[in-house]
């Protein structure tokens, strides 16, 4: 450091002397001393290109936002609606660090997925870098970890609360009328069948609710991954799908025990969950058949399920092109 820079106030810190001065604090003598970071890649709109890249590999996810998302690379977890989400609701989330290169993670509270992404170096890191680049995504795994914590837990209580004032369904709901479907284990609230999610250890997370007319939603901000609705007591063999209408049709005509994952996405955690909790049972894993679907999701899925746990795949078949679900 100059004697000039002394004289101006210039602070140099034990980071910027290790990286040649990349870092400097500037103030006046007796001034409130704020920290100043240049850009690790100066280049323009690198940033900018960085939003954009982030918000591709979102979207590629399926984890679009229902508007104009401007994301802020402030390494703090912002959250969003997601496309197709009720509207209110948050359930998409993103942090994003600008230094020592664009990276952060984003995901869905309501399908309990995370992704990582980070933009490719400009020119290769130093260990500095690198070790500056682990931390960021600790701590914002971190955030994200205890974020998560405490809406879950919120939505835990009210999940309860909902269980609780509601009373036992009966057959006569249009949805399982249409459906040909019994009420197993399901509860009634006002017009909305509940159907409950819990774990394997049997804590409730979350509910289901079935309208009339067949409208589902999930309560806001609940815990899915991993969380199931049983019918029937566990014995030789268990059946998992992904509804429950299909589950209530499984039950009925074959007398064992199923397990609804609620959607394609959740059935390998749910798989590996019920194998933890019975390791001696014979797990099929009866997929949707969304072959009108790029990818056929449910039967992909359904077949990663099975994978997981060495079980089985039961699927529908149908003749003439016909498609649909179980």
């Amino acid at each position: 450091m100059t004697a000039q820079e002394k004289a101006a106030g210039v602070v140099q810190t034990p980071e910027a002397a290790d990286q040649k001065a990349s870092r400097v604090i500037i103030a006046s003598r007796g001034a409130r001393v704020e920290p100043f970071e240049p850009p690790a890649f100066p280049a323009a709109g690198s940033l900018e290109a960085a939003t954009q890249a982030l918000l591709r590999a979102i979207v590629a996810r399926g984890l679009e936002p229902a508007k104009l998302l401007d994301l802020i690379a402030d390494g703090r977890l912002h959250r969003y609606r997601i496309q197709g989400d009720k509207a209110g609701s948050k359930n998409g989330w993103y942090v994003l660090h600008e230094h020592p290169v664009p990276a952060g993670a984003f995901g869905s509270w309501k399908t309990g997925e995370t992704h990582t992404w980070r933009q490719e170096w400009v020119k290769p890191p130093t260990p500095r870098e690198r070790e500056q680049l682990r931390r960021q995504l600790q701590a914002a795994q971190a955030a994200r970890d205890a974020e998560r914590e405490a809406v879950q837990a919120q939505a835990r209580e009210k999940a309860t609360r909902l269980w609780e004032r509601a009373k036992p369904a009966t057959n006569g709901h249009p949805y399982l009328e249409r459906k040909r479907v019994p009420a197993i284990g399901l509860r009634l609230l006002r017009d909305m069948l509940l159907v409950a999610a819990r774990d394997a250890a049997g804590t409730l997370h979350t509910l289901q609710f079935i309208g009339p007319d067949g409208a589902k939603r999930f309560l806001t901000g609940g815990r899915m991954a991993g969380c199931y609705f049983a019918m029937g007591r566990p014995d030789g063999a268990l059946l998992l799908c992904e509804g429950y209408a299909t589950g209530a049709t499984l039950h009925q005509a074959t007398g064992h025990a199923v397990a609804v994952a609620f959607n394609c996405g959740n059935l390998p955690t749910v798989a590996r969950a019920l194998r933890a909790k019975f390791p001696a049972l014979r797990i099929a894993v009866c997929a949707d058949d969304d072959a009108r679907t790029p990818g056929n999701p449910g039967l992909t899925r359904a077949q990663e399920a099975a994978r997981a746990v060495g079980g089985v795949v039961i699927a529908p078949r149908f003749t003439g092109g016909a498609h649909g679900h179980i």
